[in-house]
């Protein structure tokens, strides 16, 4: 079959992808994180602290969310003390989304559940497979189709 690794590939990323699959990742992850931190306030969180402060319409699409759906999340987020809006200097009308140091902590635990549940989930693999794995992935990121 011509393309066959391609298909394979791109099989493999529609799996990984889906929205029902990060969910039930983002479910196990945030597991007893507190009230405010759950599948739903994940990727608002993730998405701030991979962008840096912006505004909710600037990290909806990062979000994968529409303004209104990342504001009712922050408004979540922010009554559990993990962010805080802060004027926006380039916009008197809006406010930035930004990380609190609560925030930054509990960024930093969700980080490290997914590290362990990765490297957990890649445990019986043969030794370097994974180390090569990562490298590959890497690559594939930085040079394939998403450029």
């Amino acid at each position: 079959m011509e393309n066959e690794v391609g298909h394979e590939i791109a099989d493999a990323l529609g799996i990984l992808l889906k929205r029902t699959t990060r969910a039930q990742l983002h479910k196990h992850l945030t597991e007893d994180m507190g009230e405010a931190v759950d599948e739903l306030t994940y990727p608002t969180l993730s998405a701030l602290a991979r962008t840096g402060p912006r505004s909710a319409a600037d990290l909806a699409p990062d979000a994968e969310l529409d303004r209104s759906g990342v504001t009712r999340r922050a408004s979540r987020l922010e009554a559990a003390g993990l962010i805080r809006r802060e004027p926006d200097p380039t916009d008197r009308r809006a406010s930035l989304l930004v990380l609190t140091d609560e925030g930054e902590r509990a960024v930093a635990e969700l980080r490290e559940r997914l590290a362990a549940h990765i490297a957990a989930s890649l445990h019986s693999w043969p030794p370097g497979d994974a180390q090569t794995f990562a490298h590959h992935l890497r690559r594939f990121i930085t040079e394939g189709p998403f450029v």
